[in-house]
């Protein structure tokens, strides 16, 4: 039975979830995404062809500390100004910024500095569209399970075929063509966003009877005044009073650090140099397999605890670092991303319907905000060592590391109790 998220409990007819704002949204995210697919693989081979490893984790790197520092302020602009907004904007900053990358390298070599500018900008832009992502899923679905599960299968898609398409545009064109191609990615998606009509949020019901923006100024009849720090403050101590979410973000900046940080440059460097870069593309395909298998498992499966299954299905991620580390053969190492892709994706599923359906929407954006900088800070810094570390220490050594904090990750979340306890809402 399809369950009802924030609607009244006397309607028994489940709501059709591929209405013309969804579809919007859903076009917007998968054109996206599929830009955002092409460019790790773009920035590993044809960055690290010019200036190695250590370039690869410094551009990806000035990425997101940006990201990190400004998507606390997005969470705020996007709960004041709505996250549509803020969206497209940050679209028409990256169409800019990935333009210019894509013609750097259809005339020549680009310099380090400005694939770090570009790189900076888009951090900045996505820092102020990221925030909007999840609080967008609650105004254009009312099952966020079931959309979440959709939108995942796209991410998966997109995982699956960005990477092939990446792969033969730098095979037949060169990188230019890549970063050309994401940044008509952005074009589409503002303008898939621009059509979405928005409802208002009156009448959207939160957590222990909150209502939104719109409910809670007529409720009481007055309109208080806020400012940017007051908005942050409050972001702030609505994410500290969820012990299950400042739990597994606490989690993740380790994971971050040890697994997700230095994953990219190594792998990439580690099986393109054993099987060839087309070999590398294939892999990336096979994790984009694995989370369409996990969104539509997460489509059809509602755990009542549903972090703690989340939990469990993250030991299939180890077999992605491991299956680099020990060097195996092209199929199994797609089997292992194939694996670690399906964990990955049912545990976002979860994660995600679980921020969107404990949190009051209008405080929505800036808890996502404070969750995804949080999650994100370790990655930073992981990317920022990768380069120096990998100089002293051997890269598959590195990556058995990344295997063990996997392991330690599934099993940390599990021995948490607010996170194995929460309940589904």
């Amino acid at each position: 039975m399809t369950a009802l998220v924030g609607r009244d409990p006397s309607l028994t007819v489940p709501d059709r979830l591929w209405t013309r704002d969804f579809t919007l949204y859903f076009g917007a995210r998968t054109v996206s995404l599929l830009g955002d697919a092409m460019m790790p693989v773009a920035a590993a081979l044809a960055v690290g062809a010019i200036y190695g490893v250590s370039g690869v984790g410094y551009v990806l790197a000035v990425w997101t500390t940006p990201f990190v520092i400004f998507v606390l302020f997005g969470g705020v602009f996007a709960d004041r100004v709505g996250a549509r907004t803020m969206m497209v904007g940050a679209d028409v900053v990256r169409i800019f910024t990935q333009t210019a990358v894509a013609v750097a390298f259809l005339t020549g070599v680009p310099p380090l500095w400005l694939l770090m500018s570009a790189s900076f900008l888009s951090g900045v832009a996505a820092a102020m569209f990221q925030p909007g992502v999840n609080g967008m899923v609650p105004l254009v679905a009312r099952d966020p399970q079931r959309a979440n599960g959709v939108l995942k299968i796209a991410d998966a898609a997109t995982q699956l075929g960005g990477p092939v398409l990446a792969g033969l545009l730098m095979a037949l064109t060169g990188a230019g063509a890549v970063y050309l191609v994401d940044a008509g990615t952005f074009l589409l998606s503002g303008l898939c966003l621009v059509l979405v009509r928005l409802t208002p949020a009156a009448g959207r019901v939160g957590p222990a009877g909150r209502v939104g923006p719109a409910g809670a100024a007529g409720a009481a009849g007055v309109v208080k005044r806020s400012t940017v720090m007051l908005d942050l403050r409050r972001g702030w101590t609505e994410f500290r009073s969820r012990s299950w979410m400042w739990s597994v973000i606490l989690i993740w900046v380790f994971f971050g650090v040890l697994v997700f940080g230095p994953y990219i440059p190594l792998s990439s460097r580690l099986i393109g140099d054993r099987l060839g870069d087309a070999a590398y593309g294939w892999v990336m395909a096979g994790l984009g397999a694995g989370t369409v298998l996990g969104g539509l498992i997460a489509i059809r499966f509602r755990p009542s605890r549903p972090l703690a299954a989340g939990g469990a299905a993250m030991i299939g991620f180890a077999f992605i670092p491991l299956s680099v580390t020990l060097e195996s053969p092209l199929p199994l190492l797609m089997a292992g991303h194939l694996l670690g892709g399906t964990a990955w994706a049912f545990w976002s599923v979860m994660w995600s319907t679980s921020v969107q359906t404990q949190v009051a929407p209008d405080v929505l954006n800036r808890v996502t905000a404070y969750e995804v900088a949080g999650s994100v800070v370790g990655v930073a810094v992981g990317q920022a060592l990768v380069g120096p570390v990998s100089e002293l220490v051997d890269p598959r050594d590195l990556l058995l590391v990344s295997t063990g904090v996997s392991v330690a990750v599934c099993a940390a979340l599990l021995l948490s109790p607010p996170v194995r306890r929460l309940r589904r809402a």
